[in-house]
């Protein structure tokens, strides 16, 4: 396995992204200063991840100028698929310019999502979209759902030496990023390279520490012949790599999945987790935070086939999203495999 998976341009142009300078056009440059009042919206609060995708909205903010407000709140984990729907409500109804929703209720936040739409709300999805595309503007990707699938797969393979059992441990059921990411390594695993791997356990741990932690020691309690767990979620696999190292396990299970570097540094190290990827969040918060000021100020309709410039990122083109035809996308792109080679100097 390479230490660093980016796309380049010819595969990000082959998985359907396109910036301007690929595509050719015009690209929009965003005029600063409007005063559009925003919110960004993640599943849910408390998690270091989406505390990250703050930071590059409010770097993205403060480059634009943008002279409204822009609100960081989400629900407690145990009330999310609720709180966002409630916050998406209210966030219309108080006239807010865009709201900017990590999804974690399925297409149950559809109604809301549409009202908000109705009032004049521009909804932009990141990390995680709304699963029909509906109430939704456009979501921003950030990497290609199947190549999450197939390095998830590839770090299994990699870990079992090609042969052997997994279990998943995701966040929730209604998880639509996750889902599909799953969705795209079970395709993925059906190739000839993964023949001898068996997934044999799909769980869920809520994007709670202490229930991803206890799912990780049911699994292993329940499939004793168990060789990965694949968390793709950053609470869950530093959950799982912490029950396996508790319970002495870190050369018989190994933990994979999606991470911080910085949160699985120890575990990368001392072989309980070998191998895991993420992209930066902040970059994904930063270009949500240009997304959807571009539509909510008017200086973007939104269609497929426009092309927008976003401050120090670049480039990008709305495209059809291929995993959820009829709706849109933009895709980010780029995302790093760790391991005990590169996740020292990436922790730090």
């Amino acid at each position: 396995m390479k230490n660093i998976f980016k796309l380049t341009a010819a595969a990000a142009l082959s998985l359907g992204t396109a910036g301007a300078t690929l595509a050719g056009g015009h690209s929009v440059s965003l005029t600063p200063g409007e005063d559009i009042n925003m919110v960004l919206l993640p599943k849910f609060l408390g998690i270091l991840v989406f505390d990250q995708a703050n930071e590059g909205a409010q770097e993205a903010h403060a480059e634009l100028g943008n002279t409204g407000e822009l609100l960081f709140v989400g629900p407690t984990p145990e009330n999310s698929t609720a709180g966002q729907i409630e916050i998406m409500t209210t966030s219309a109804t108080q006239g807010q310019g865009a709201v900017m929703l990590s999804n974690n209720a399925g297409d149950q936040i559809v109604p809301s999502a549409v009202a908000a739409q109705a009032a004049g709300t521009r909804v932009v999805t990141w990390d995680s979209p709304i699963p029909s595309g509906e109430g939704e503007d456009v979501f921003v990707a950030q990497v290609d759902f199947g190549s999450i699938g197939t390095v998830m797969a590839d770090m299994a393979h990699s870990i079992l030496g090609g042969s052997g059992q997994m279990a998943v441990l995701s966040a929730t059921p209604d998880a639509a990023n996750q889902n599909a990411w799953i969705a795209a390594m079970e395709d993925a695993l059906k190739g000839e390279k993964y023949s001898n791997i068996e997934l044999v356990d799909i769980v869920y741990g809520d994007d709670q520490a202490e229930v991803s932690y206890n799912r990780a020691l049911a699994l292993v309690d329940k499939h004793p012949n168990l060789g990965v767990i694949m968390s793709p979620t950053t609470v869950g696999i530093q959950a799982a790599a912490k029950a396996m190292q508790d319970e002495g396990m870190c050369g018989q299970v190994g933990v994979s999945g999606l991470g911080l570097p910085s949160e699985m540094v120890s575990y990368t190290m001392n072989g309980c987790a070998p191998e895991f990827a993420l992209w930066d969040f902040r970059d994904l918060g930063y270009l949500t935070y240009y997304t959807a000021y571009g539509l909510a100020s008017g200086q973007m309709k939104g269609e497929i086939g426009e092309t927008f410039n976003a401050g120090r990122m670049g480039d990008f083109t709305i495209e059809e999203d291929p995993g959820r035809p009829g709706s849109s996308r933009i895709l980010m792109g780029d995302f790093t495999v760790y391991n005990s080679e590169n996740v020292e100097a990436a922790s730090k």
